[in-house]
């Protein structure tokens, strides 16, 4: 309850009659220039509020007796870098890989624009600097299933993989245990001689290599250099699409995991695909 006001016996400030548990309150207004900065605060808002964009409506908002926009102003802006961009992103989709590489100033701005493509589309499954990842190619390492010059790398993005394009690239491994076109033993020996080919194993298998003969050479490779004319991947390598341990080997064999990339060609004008295949090509697995 308001009690009296008093000069407190401590600070020797008047109270403002109000007490609570015994704690009263010391009439300490605020310093003017505060006052008077949250007054012109409070103007300005206002004043703010009539000149910019501020209240929301059903069918739009009130657009400010200015009628600044700052959505306007990066629209402005993105539209600028576009016509800055379209004299080098219209050279680069005229002129022939050989050219585009023999100008310096043109190869950088499709590197560079081909980098910022790969990491909005292709860096969660090939990973940063196409490292790759498991299941998915490291696009750096030079073990390509179809090549890796200029023109196979556009195919691949243009059309994709399995990617339900009438061209895309296709490519299929038989499920040999699933399908029981290979008895649980032969997988096993398969396996043997695979791991071998991989480097993993000097324990070889003959009944795993004559299998292997007789089912996998179309397109692995008599020697598992693989076959590019069927996506077939080299298996003498020690880079793997999915692990490199026996029992991954195993799997592949009875029941194949084959990925998909999707095609690019209407996602992506052509020449942002250049762009990204001279990227790519400059990673260091290029041909």
């Amino acid at each position: 309850m308001p009690t009296k006001i008093e000069k407190d016996s401590i600070s020797g400030q008047l109270t403002t009659g109000h007490e609570w548990d015994g704690i009263k309150e010391l009439n300490r207004p605020l310093p003017k220039w505060w006052v008077y900065i949250f007054v012109a605060t409070v103007i300005w808002s206002g004043v703010y509020f009539v000149l910019y964009p501020s209240i929301p409506g059903i069918s739009g908002y009130f657009h400010g007796l200015l009628g600044y926009s700052t959505r306007d102003t990066v629209e402005a802006d993105v539209a600028a870098v576009v016509k800055q961009r379209s004299v080098y992103m219209d050279r680069i989709a005229a002129l022939p890989y050989d050219a585009i590489r023999r100008d310096r100033q043109l190869l950088a701005v499709a590197e560079t624009a081909g980098r910022i493509v790969f990491a909005d589309n292709c860096q969660p499954c090939h990973g940063a600097g196409g490292g790759g990842s498991p299941g998915f190619p490291a696009l750096a390492a030079g073990n390509w299933l179809w090549g890796g010059k200029l023109a196979d790398i556009e195919t691949s993005i243009v059309f994709g993989i399995r990617g339900g394009h009438d061209n895309a690239r296709q490519s299929a491994m038989p499920r040999f245990g699933v399908d029981a076109m290979l008895k649980p033993d032969e997988i096993q020996a398969v396996a043997d001689h695979v791991m071998v080919l991989y480097g993993k194993s000097t324990v070889g298998s003959p009944a795993g290599a004559k299998i292997f003969a007789e089912n996998c050479v179309a397109c692995h490779g008599d020697a598992g250099q693989g076959n590019r004319e069927v996506g077939g991947p080299r298996l003498a390598s020690r880079t793997h699409l999915n692990a490199d341990d026996r029992a991954t080997v195993v799997g592949q064999i009875a029941n194949p995991r084959m990925g998909v990339m999707p095609h690019w060609n209407t996602r992506l004008d052509q020449a942002t695909i250049k762009s990204l295949t001279l990227y790519v090509h400059a990673l260091g697995g290029g041909e």
